[in-house]
């Protein structure tokens, strides 16, 4: 548990202007999460590509998008956020009201804080809001600590998908659950 409290974070939805807050969180907590479990150089490119300012701006840009912001109330320092975006999963019967959680992190500093469950629930909110009945996620099949996260959120085992970092290929699960 962490000496955080619950209060000292707040959750906002993020503009254009969060994309490079979004790029430098997004960065760090990919490495937060995965430093010392996958490759490190695999790392360090995937984040320079997809934790970009430029392709948080290019998400906030598109309508089927919405992303959270979790900060600090001590100078609005980025600790986690989340993400929706149109599913890029493999669904087994897709449907026009499904939504893909595609992001969810927060520094491990702030695990425990209930920073997770806030974002969590924020966007299941705005899915319901969006008319979206499932929610699915693709999770790392060896982070146990996220797997148990999601479960705990009502989220079920629905597939499998692979995932290219670097030269690996690593092995995810497809979760999901109805809204």
């Amino acid at each position: 548990m962490s000496d955080v409290a619950v209060s000292e974070v707040s959750v906002r939805r993020g503009t254009v202007e969060d994309a490079q807050a979004l790029a430098l969180v997004g960065s760090a907590t990919f490495l937060d999460s995965f430093a010392g479990i996958l490759e490190g150089k695999s790392i360090v490119q995937h984040c320079k590509v997809n934790h970009a300012a430029e392709v948080y701006a290019g998400y906030l840009e598109r309508p089927d998008c919405r992303i959270w912001l979790a900060e600090t109330a001590v100078k609005e320092g980025p600790v986690g956020y989340a993400m929706l975006t149109k599913p890029d999963l493999p669904i087994a019967d897709p449907r026009l009201d499904d939504v893909e959680l595609k992001r969810i992190y927060v520094l491990t500093r702030f695990h425990g804080t209930g920073t997770g469950r806030r974002l969590m629930e924020t966007a299941m909110d705005e899915a319901r809001t969006m008319g979206r009945r499932r929610i699915f996620l693709g999770v790392y099949g060896g982070n146990l600590r996220a797997i148990a996260f999601y479960e705990r959120a009502g989220f079920r085992v629905t597939g499998s998908r692979t995932f290219q970092m670097g030269f690996t290929i690593y092995d995810d699960l497809v979760l999901g659950r109805d809204l």
